[in-house]
């Protein structure tokens, strides 16, 4: 794969996860086992890896913290065709 293929992806990556963040709202703080992007980011989490689907609507970010011993992957994806457009997972992987 040459390098110019690999700047797109993380690009695309970068701005669905900076649309997400703003879309689902940077002044709400998580509730129960939901996590923001924004919290993680936050919180000292790095992105650590990222991969787009298909269709190119959807990403799984990967987010690694220098002081944990888990990985946290987060789900990203938009649609104009629901409300709200913008969709976040987070989930630990330990």
């Amino acid at each position: 794969m040459s390098h110019a293929r690999c700047k797109l992806p993380l690009g695309f990556a970068a701005v669905l996860v900076a649309a997400a963040v703003t879309a689902h709202g940077l002044a709400a703080e998580p509730t129960g086992d939901k996590v923001s992007i924004e919290t993680l980011l936050r919180s000292g989490w790095q992105v650590a890896g990222y991969t787009s689907t298909f269709d190119n609507r959807s990403s799984f970010v990967l987010f690694k913290h220098p002081n944990e011993t888990y990985l946290v992957q987060c789900l990203t994806s938009y649609d104009v065709q629901r409300t709200p457009r913008v969709t976040i997972h987070c989930y630990d992987l330990r």
